[in-house]
């Protein structure tokens, strides 16, 4: 697939307007009524906002909703190395990343609906979600919020199938707010009076009192996971567990503990938009679930061929506290299973709590290995960034890639062969797919 045309589009749009975020709903409001409101003739919207999860959670949606014969639109962001990852459109026998031809020409035909009046490059993106799905026959479109909720680019979605909110935690404090229940009434921001709610596995008691008090007031049909629904692990199985009863499912294909409670939430939303889910189809998709750089094993590629010999390698994208947490579990149950020396491999902006990822880890890794982060202005120098892997009391060494800290770890190696935690941000995880050779597709 080429990227050209519709690269070259974002690019030139990338001159016109300021990077990053200006919450705010005016600009985009005003641009899709150029547009003929696009985002008024959609299928049904899974709705999807939180701070670690949102990308998980869609990716069982759409696996569900797939399983069960359902045509499915799905937006996620950021992408990992190609803009196109962003809008998967339906197809039979499943979704296939838009066309680059389609692509570019929705953003050219967005672009001039604009009129070169102020607006980011995320804004118009947003808008060319809409345009894509609205044009493109679908039963269902699953949409993954940019940033926040309220004042998100995807929130002049009127009325959604359901609105799901995943564990909301400390992230994008400027933007957000600097407390736990403020980032969670941006959250919230994405309900609609009246439309069904799903709420996720919350570890901050703070923020499901906010979720819940907000779904009350707008009187909202509201599940809770924990409450309503659960999932566990039985007999090396799923069950997941609502008013309905029980479905004793196959593990999640996506490795973790904690994707027991975001399978759980798909689960529950796909059934709170109005679909039936029957165990076959749920069966299904919990071994057809992919989402990549979220604990995504690396088994081929240029890079992996650096890595000591029999190394397991282990891409993920968490770069906040409460994701280091879930990696960290993530990684300990691989331990118990199949003991290995854990050695990290991390890139990170500056825009993150760096030491309180690094914090979740101390016990559990050996050493880490400290690099730039190339596809992103904000990255922390890799220096400085293992003083802060230091703070949070692990052993680490700045290097200046990933494939030198491969090699290095390659030459120095003494012992059973290691396991391998490339990650820290999904800038990182999306240069290290490209350099490996193995993009999303």
């Amino acid at each position: 697939m080429t990227t050209l045309a519709a690269a070259r589009e974002i690019e030139h749009l990338m001159t016109l307007h300021p990077k990053g975020f200006d919450l705010s709903l005016d600009r985009i409001a005003r641009l899709l009524e150029r547009l003929g409101n696009p985002q008024d003739r959609l299928p049904p919207v899974i709705h999807i906002a939180g701070t670690n999860g949102k990308g998980s959670c869609a990716a069982f949606s759409r696996a569900l909703l797939e399983a069960a014969g359902h045509l499915v639109h799905v937006h996620t962001s950021p992408h990992l190395v190609n803009w196109h990852e962003r809008y998967r459109l339906a197809a039979e026998g499943g979704g296939k990343l838009v066309d680059d031809d389609v692509f570019a020409e929705a953003i050219a035909r967005v672009a001039k609906a604009n009129q070169g009046q102020k607006i980011t490059v995320f804004e118009i993106l947003t808008a060319v979600t809409f345009i894509l799905f609205s044009e493109h026959p679908a039963e269902a479109a699953i949409i993954e919020v940019g940033l926040g909720g309220r004042f998100d680019a995807t929130n002049v979605i009127s009325r959604p199938a359901v609105s799901v909110i995943m564990p909301v935690s400390m992230d994008h404090e400027a933007y957000l707010g600097d407390r736990v229940e403020l980032i969670a009434a941006e959250k919230a921001g994405i309900m609609k009076r009246g439309c069904p709610v799903v709420i996720g596995a919350q570890e901050s008691e703070t923020a499901l009192e906010v979720l819940i008090e907000t779904a009350e007031r707008l009187d909202c049909p509201t599940v809770v996971y924990g409450q309503d629904f659960l999932a566990f692990e039985e007999n090396g199985r799923m069950v997941y567990q609502d008013e309905d009863g029980l479905m004793d499912l196959p593990l999640p294909r996506l490795p973790g503990r904690h994707q027991f409670a975001n399978a759980a939430a798909a689960i529950a939303a796909v059934k709170a938009a109005g679909f039936e889910i029957s165990h076959r189809a749920a069966e299904k998709a919990m071994t057809s679930a992919a989402w990549p750089a979220r604990m995504q094993k690396l088994t081929q590629g240029r890079l992996v061929e650096l890595a000591p010999k029999g190394a397991e390698i282990w891409l993920d994208g968490g770069h906040n506290p409460g994701a280091g947490v879930v990696i960290a579990e993530a990684l300990a149950e691989q331990e118990e299973k199949n003991p290995r020396p854990l050695i990290l491999i991390s890139g990170m902006i500056n825009t993150k709590d760096q030491t309180g990822y690094f914090s979740a880890f101390k016990g559990l890794a050996r050493h880490v290995y400290t690099v730039p982060v190339s596809k992103s202005d904000a990255g922390v120098p890799n220096d400085e960034l293992a003083l802060r892997a230091t703070e949070a009391g692990l052993s680490a060494e700045p290097v200046n890639s990933v494939a030198d800290a491969l090699m290095l770890l390659r030459d120095s190696w003494d012992g059973p062969a290691p396991r391998i935690l490339i990650g820290g941000s999904l800038y990182f995880a999306g240069a290290v797919l490209d350099e490996n050779g193995t993009p999303p597709t």
